[in-house]
């Protein structure tokens, strides 16, 4: 693989919007799995903003596993304003969310630049193979059917719940023929679509109506098709999920339905992936990676040790 080397980088700490616009490919969503493109600044209330990045510095043994003469990469997010999901902050230039705090650290341990390119959700993992970017980070989850064509390096472990209103009569979801009749929101092109349409089938094989399956490009719009009474449930980051109901009035979490491991996203056969699980490993022993998961109120989606795509969590 040659990795490109770039004079001029744009840190995630001084990105603008008009520079993300420059390089963007569409709006997406997220999934365990990011967010939607909104271009649209998440309020500054209840976003932390506790600096867990600056202190970390270069592992030689890290960069070391690096191709020769990489000094930076291009890498792809989702921006949809729903943390710890990547978002803005009220500025609308600077980007924030557990998924940009791992990003930024991972490349201090390793030495490196970014060039931060704004895509969408779904246009991300197709376009690694093309050399496009060199990796994706927007909370991926690791799937045997994405493990075909994508290398991933894992840094937490979230997976796939459910919210609802407060007023609905939806209990926990333990099974998606409870769904039936329903109109479930999720996002386009997620492990949550995927889920939904592959068992379609429960409901009319138990002689029920079908759910119906609701995709937005954008996570406000996913909320307020909720709040609005559009949509009946959402299936989303478990995370994400009860990041929202923590910070919007009206909401309940129902629960956990499936977990997956997370990870940054290379294109099948990856110099960069060992370098990368270097890092997080790094993260990990020194403290870094327990305090970024503290500031983003995540510690349940700890995990021991960075690997290289490892087989689809079965739970």
């Amino acid at each position: 693989m040659r990795t490109p080397i770039f004079r001029h980088v744009i840190p995630f700490t001084a990105i603008t919007s008009a520079a993300l616009l420059l390089t963007a490919c569409g709006s997406g969503s997220g999934d365990t799995d990011g967010a939607g493109a909104s271009g649209v600044a998440a309020k500054n209330a209840g976003i932390p903003t506790t600096d867990v990045v600056s202190a970390i510095r270069e592992d030689p043994a890290a960069a070391k596993l690096l191709p020769a003469g990489t000094t930076g990469l291009t890498v792809a997010v989702s921006v949809g304003g729903t943390p710890p999901g990547t978002a803005y902050l009220s500025d609308g230039k600077t980007l924030t969310g557990q998924d940009v705090d791992f990003t930024r650290a991972v490349a201090r341990v390793l030495g490196i630049k970014l060039k931060v390119e704004q895509a969408s959700f779904d246009a991300i993992l197709p376009a690694l193979d093309s050399g496009k970017y060199d990796f994706g980070a927007s909370n991926f989850g690791v799937t045997d059917e994405r493990r075909k064509t994508i290398d991933f390096v894992t840094y937490i472990n979230d997976g796939q719940g459910f919210a609802t209103r407060k007023d609905s009569k939806l209990t926990k979801i333990t099974d998606l023929k409870q769904l039936c009749g329903l109109n479930v929101a999720t996002g386009a092109g997620t492990t949550f679509e995927a889920t939904l349409e592959r068992s379609r089938h429960v409901c009319s094989d138990a002689g029920e109506k079908a759910y119906q399956v609701q995709t937005y490009g954008e996570q406000s719009a996913l909320w307020s098709s909720l709040q609005q009474g559009r949509s009946d449930v959402v299936m989303s980051t478990i995370n994400g999920l009860r990041y929202a109901v923590a910070h919007q009035d009206g909401l309940k979490f129902l629960n956990e339905y499936h977990r997956l491991d997370v990870g940054f996203a290379f294109k099948k056969g990856s110099e960069l992936a060992p370098a990368f699980r270097a890092a997080v490993n790094k993260l990990l022993s020194d403290g870094s990676y327990e305090r970024i998961l503290k500031k983003w109120g995540t510690t349940g989606s700890a995990i021991e040790e960075s690997r290289i795509s490892p087989p689809e969590q079965k739970n």
